[in-house]
């Protein structure tokens, strides 16, 4: 979605501002076009009308230069300002040539700097030149968010609240005569917005939509409107103000007074996100030796802060599908929360996943942890992310192998489509499903293990109803009427097919370590059914 209308700025000085180690322009076509807004660009997009706007394309890398040519050409004659991408040293003759061709500049992206990161940078720089241009003299003296509160207030004569992704109030206002009701006094009491009914589906709506939204009268609450702060697609926060003269529509003026409020916040939760991203590299880095285990050292629960007497805990989190940029925004979404009360955890993407390893915790206070988490990512990146908890890892070599156990809790959890697992993984809620794997394993490499007759039924088409009744017949303990409506057949069909098995196909079922044996081959079966 294309940003808001912001302040109109040469993308010359946008690229000096970036400075050369972060993008820099290849080609002959000049940078004197105004950029406006920033916007994600999918190949198959239809371009009409792009004036302005500086297209963000991730997916460069897989576009022949006769491809990329055809759609340069179309995003200049769109009126676009440039197309940013990512390519290797010797694409770099091929780029400039489209460049010249097409009349359009490319500007050539680092590869170290992210798409969520250049997205964020941009969007601050566009806003903080359309502050520039309309924010009155003599405002913004004292702390930068209680001063763009106090602004905004003024407009809405109602009581402002900045807040973060957390429901934290980082600012408010305190301007004479402001409209406030009793959420937003306890609110600015405890630095929390309180809980209320209707909380989870307003901020819902409001960080999923790109402009203000406007709220009437709800109970006890004055009328408010909010508006998401976002540094390009990546949320930060919200902000919301009490409105003391409420109206179904905005005017222009007080749309363009809150928008650029939020604007202006993103600069500044953009500061301290891009602070604590830099001070988290040489952290990362550390972290991606770990995962892997290799070039380890030893020492790297040390740099980590991590106490090696109690070593550390890893959380790996796995999108539904796979998503880049929804995998940099669960990224952050994540490490953001955990940083509220573990300052010292460190987390990366890798491999179409995040891990964060913390410091050792009870297992118990760290599934509480991801479960308060899981709503907030259900809002912010995409619905249904599970969490695997492994660990404690007591040195810095056993990191890798904790990461293989995650990844094969959230595989294991995938690959059974079972619903009635829970989003949150751990050894002690999958082992009955690891047991089963392992089962499968052995009887895949042991040949011995497996009965040759139970291996025919699911071989057959004929024959696998008789395989999957057994198997629901040793579910269900033996009990014909309980697996006949498990299966939706007749009890009679349940002791037909029994009986076809061990007379027909020679399966034993008499003793009790038969039974098993059959169980858990079957079940082994239908696995990779």
């Amino acid at each position: 979605m294309p940003a808001s209308p912001v302040a109109r700025v040469e993308l010359d000085a946008l690229l000096a501002l970036l400075g050369p180690r972060t993008a820099q322009s290849v080609g002959g076509a000049t940078g004197a076009a105004a950029v406006t807004g920033t916007e994600f660009l999918d190949v198959s997009d239809e371009l009409l009308d792009a004036g302005g706007m500086l297209f963000l394309l991730p997916s460069a890398s897989s576009l022949s230069s006769a491809r990329l040519g055809a759609l340069a050409a179309a995003a200049a004659a769109a009126g676009a300002a440039g197309i940013a991408l990512k390519s290797s040293p010797e694409r770099i003759p091929a780029l400039a040539a489209v460049s010249e061709t097409s009349g359009l500049p490319i500007i050539r992206v680092a590869d170290r700097i992210s798409w969520r990161l250049l997205d964020g940078q941009l969007t601050r720089y566009l806003g903080e030149a359309a502050h520039k241009e309309s924010a009155p003299e003599g405002r913004g003296q004292g702390e930068p968010l209680f001063a763009i509160a106090n602004e905004l207030a003024e407009v809405f004569g109602g009581s402002v609240a900045i807040e973060d992704l957390d429901r934290r109030i980082l600012a408010y206002s305190s301007v004479p005569g402001q409209v406030i009701d009793t959420l937003r006094t306890h609110g600015i009491l405890s630095r929390q917005v309180p809980e209320s009914l209707f909380n989870d589906d307003q901020y819902r709506t409001v960080l999923r939509t790109e402009g203000p939204v406007v709220y009437p009268r709800l109970d006890e609450e004055e009328p408010r409107v909010a508006i998401a702060i976002r540094a390009g697609n990546v949320p930060l926060g919200s902000v919301w103000a009490i409105d003391a003269h409420p109206s179904p529509k905005l005017s222009p003026e007080r749309e363009s007074a809150i928008r650029r409020a939020a604007t202006l916040a993103s600069a500044l939760l953009l500061d301290d996100l891009r602070l604590r991203e830099a001070n988290q590299r040489p952290r990362e880095d550390r972290l991606r030796s770990l995962l892997t285990g290799i070039d380890t050292t030893g020492s790297e629960f040390a740099e980590l802060g991590i106490p090696e007497e109690s070593g550390a805990t890893l959380l790996v989190f796995a999108l539904p599908s796979e998503d880049p940029v929804a995998l940099s925004q669960l990224r952050t979404a994540a490490l953001r929360y955990l940083w509220l009360d573990r300052p010292d955890a460190v987390a990366v993407a890798h491999r179409g996943r995040v891990y964060a390893l913390l410091p050792a915790t009870a297992i118990a206070t760290v599934h509480q942890a991801a479960t308060a988490l899981l709503p907030l990512l259900d809002r912010l990146v995409l619905p249904g992310t599970r969490v695997a908890l492994a660990g404690p890892a007591l040195r810095s070599g056993e990191v890798a192998s904790t990461r293989a156990l995650a990844d094969r809790l959230i595989d294991s959890a995938t690959k059974s489509n079972d619903p009635g697992i829970a989003r949150i993984l751990t050894v002690e809620a999958l082992r009955p499903l690891l047991v089963i794997e392992g089962c499968a394993e052995l009887f895949g490499s042991s040949s011995e293990l497996r009965d040759p007759a139970i291996s025919a039924l699911w071989d057959s088409a004929s024959t696998r109803p008789i395989a999957e009744t057994i198997l629901v017949w040793l579910q269900c303990f033996g009990n014909v009427a309980l697996a006949a409506t498990e299966l939706g057949v007749h009890e009679n069909t349940v002791r037909h097919r029994l009986r076809r098995a061990t007379q027909a196909h020679g399966i034993k079922l008499e003793r009790a370590d038969d039974r098993l044996a059959a169980w858990l081959q079957l079940r082994a079966g239908a696995m990779r059914l």
